[in-house]
C-alpha cells in the first residue's frame, strides 16, 4: 500500500532523486507544489534548523507526512561557504550559473580546492511531531574552474570526484545517488524509518 509523502522542495533534480531512492519502501512522492504550498522561509544558519522548518511547514498546509532536505556545497578555503546559502549564493533570483560562477571566482585566489556537499533530511509525520527523524550524509570532493559534465544540478558541474576521475555532473543517476551526500542521508533515514 502507497503512502503519500509531501517533497518540502518545488526542485526537480531533488524529486527525481528522492523517488527512485524512496521507491523500496513504497512512499508515494509529491512536490509540495502540486499541494500550492509555496517555498518555506530559509532563516537559520544550519542546515538542520532549516530542514525542520520546510517540513513542518509543508506538512502543516497540506495535512500529510513530509520530507525536507537542506544541503549544499561548502568549501573549505572559504570557511564552509556558501554552506546553507548555496542555492541563493549569487542573490535572487535563483540561478546555477550565476551561484557557480561567484563560487569559483570567490575561490580562484585560494589553493585549497576541497569542498563537500552536506546534506540533512527531515521526516515528519505530521507539523507538530516532536521526535521529527533526522539523517545526514557527506560527500568530499573539490571544486574545479571547467565545469564538465551534463547531469545533476546546482555545483555539480564544477564537483570533482578524484577517485573517479568525474565531476558529480558526469555521473549517472545510480552512481551519483550511491555516492552523494543526499543518497547517504536517505539511505540512513531509510534505515530508521524501518
Amino acid at each position: 500500500m502507497s503512502r503519500t509523502l509531501i517533497l518540502a522542495s518545488n526542485n526537480a533534480g531533488k524529486l527525481k532523486e528522492f523517488s527512485a531512492l524512496l521507491a523500496p519502501i513504497n512512499f508515494d512522492l509529491h512536490t509540495q507544489s502540486e499541494f500550492n504550498v509555496p517555498e518555506a522561509a530559509e532563516p537559520h544558519v544550519t542546515f538542520v534548523e532549516n530542514a525542520i522548518a520546510k517540513a513542518r511547514h509543508a506538512s502543516r498546509l497540506t495535512g500529510k507526512p513530509a520530507l525536507a532536505d537542506d544541503s549544499g556545497v561548502c568549501v573549505n578555503a572559504l570557511g564552509g561557504a556558501p554552506g546553507v546559502y548555496s542555492a541563493r549564493y549569487a542573490g535572487e533570483p535563483k540561478s546555477d550559473q550565476r551561484n557557480n560562477e561567484k563560487l569559483i571566482a570567490d575561490l580562484a585566489a585560494h589553493a585549497d580546492k576541497s569542498a563537500y556537499y552536506y546534506c540533512v533530511l527531515v521526516f515528519v509525520r505530521h507539523a507538530d511531531d516532536p521526535q521529527p527523524v533526522i539523517a545526514d550524509g557527506r560527500w568530499n570532493g573539490e571544486m574545479i574552474v571547467a565545469p564538465r559534465g551534463q547531469g545533476g544540478f546546482g555545483y555539480d558541474p564544477h564537483f570533482w570526484i578524484p577517485e573517479l576521475q568525474k565531476t558529480a555532473a558526469e555521473l549517472s543517476s545510480e552512481e551519483k545517488n550511491r555516492l552523494s551526500h543526499r543518497g547517504q542521508a536517505l539511505r540512513a533515514l531509510i534505515e530508521k524509518l524501518r
